[in-house]
């Protein structure tokens, strides 16, 4: 499963709900001001409800962030 994930995770044996999920996350994690209603809205589609959005968006969020300040550190780098 992580392979698969780490290969295409549009292509992985993961659900649909998982899929969107991560759809959003690539999305916010690629340029988060592309992030529109309509996403949102597809998340209560897949059965997330605002708590879930929230939580996602908050989650993905943190790890951006973290990311960066590491790289911008070199933390992890050789």
């Amino acid at each position: 499963m992580v392979e698969a994930l780490q290969r295409d995770y549009r292509s992985a044996p993961i659900s649909d709900q998982d899929r969107i999920m991560l759809d959003y996350v690539v999305k916010l994690t690629k340029d988060a001001t592309k992030v529109l209603p309509a996403d949102h809205e597809n998340l209560r589609a897949a059965g997330f409800d605002d708590r879930g959005i929230l939580q996602i968006t908050l989650i993905a969020s943190w790890f951006n962030y973290i990311n960066r300040v590491a790289d911008a550190l070199g933390v992890g780098r050789d």
